[in-house]
């Protein structure tokens, strides 16, 4: 009874808005590998948010990423029921952008190209589902489908990816939409615009991720595979010992690829990716977890300072966010090394649902322009 009563309040305050012309209702999906997030906002204020959990089992049954969305939506619109929460009078649907190709920051409307280019993406990487997730429901509404701020996000200059092989790039992923998200709050709270300003932003997850954003566009990074150890990933290796594990006797590349990513860093030293237990370790007196987050912590603050000279050492501000900057032990740890080059700010979790949501809020806004996907895959 509280759910339903519950629910016909945030359907009445949505019918009073539109009815004013000033309600803006944008429906935010975010597919990850065993759940999809789902959240609802009105003029920018999140009414309703679920994650709907997959089991783990049912989605290895499905050959193909594409064969899941049945199933993801079956999930999502049975979610939405049980929680009596109608999407009808949608102003747009917010998607996560995946891994389909090389694309810039900002807002892109999902159309048929996309859509294309998200069946047959770059990797095999669930985010992929979001776009055409999202399509899906926004045409059963009436509405458009965006994609904000994409995983495949590229803006990087060509010297920053450039290396001593003709035929190899450095790769220019990094967590856009979280860390973007996070410099604009901050720039926000600062009373100033985030697209005049200078920020090192680092994502610390399961795999930590670090970009220089230069005046409002990601110039440079450090990916979750070359930085670095992480929870679940190795961080930058030695170039011969790599070699050396891809001609061992026995090896396999999707095997190698599993080990160095997801389940490498902390899960591999001490058996467990939960910075908690490390913590918990370390207070009870385990020498080898107090001396693994003090590592951490080292390695991050290196490559944080590595980026400064991107900038030419301009930085207005170093922003520590995800998961893992819940643990003080890692922060402190950080802000211990790096404050000599900027003031730092901690901003623990992620604002992934926020920041799509805001991103197309703009777009509907007149603020942004949504672009269209033209290609590329370089």
């Amino acid at each position: 009874m509280q759910s339903e009563c519950k629910s016909r309040e945030i359907g009445q305050s949505f019918t009073r808005h539109r009815k004013a012309g000033q309600m803006k209702k944008i429906f935010v999906i975010n597919v990850g590998s065993t759940s999809t997030k789902i959240a609802l906002f009105e003029d920018m204020e999140k009414r309703y948010e679920r994650n709907v959990e997959h089991q783990a089992e049912e989605l290895k049954k499905m050959a193909s990423l594409t064969e899941q969305l049945p199933f993801r939506k079956r999930a999502v619109e049975q979610a939405l029921a049980e929680d009596c929460v109608s999407l009808q009078g949608l102003t747009a649907v917010a998607a996560r952008g995946g891994t389909f190709g090389l694309a810039e920051g900002g807002a892109y409307l999902v159309e048929e190209k996309l859509l294309e280019a998200c069946r047959h993406p770059v990797t095999d990487h669930p985010s992929n589902l979001s776009a055409i997730l999202g399509h899906e429901i926004a045409e059963q509404y009436g509405c458009r489908a965006y994609i904000y701020d994409a995983v495949c996000t590229c803006e990087v200059t060509d010297m920053a990816r450039m290396t001593g092989l003709k035929d190899v790039k450095r790769r220019p992923f990094s967590h856009v939409l979280n860390t973007r998200a996070a410099a604009r709050k901050l720039a926000e709270q600062q009373g100033r615009r985030y697209e005049d300003m200078n920020f090192i932003v680092a994502h610390l997850g399961g795999g930590i991720s670090i970009n220089v954003h230069d005046h409002g566009k990601i110039v440079d990074l450090v990916c979750d595979d070359d930085g670095p150890m992480s929870p679940e990933r190795a961080g930058r290796l030695n170039t011969l010992a790599v070699i050396k594990l891809c001609f061992a006797e026995g090896a396999g590349k999707e095997e190698i690829i599993r080990r160095v990513k997801g389940r490498s860093g902390l899960l591999e030293h001490l058996g467990s990716s939960d910075l908690r237990e490390a913590e918990r370790r370390k207070e009870s007196g385990d020498e080898q977890a107090a001396f693994l987050l003090e590592t951490m912590a080292y390695q991050i603050s290196k490559f944080i300072a590595e980026l400064a000279p991107v900038v030419n050492g301009q930085v207005d501000a170093i922003i520590l966010t995800g998961g893992a900057a819940n643990s003080r032990t890692l922060t402190e740890g950080i802000i211990r090394r790096v404050a000599f080059l900027a003031p730092v700010t901690v901003m623990p979790g992620a604002m992934e649902m926020e920041a799509l949501a805001g991103g197309i809020g703009r777009v509907l806004d007149g603020q942004e322009e949504a672009k269209i996907y033209k290609g590329g895959r370089t």
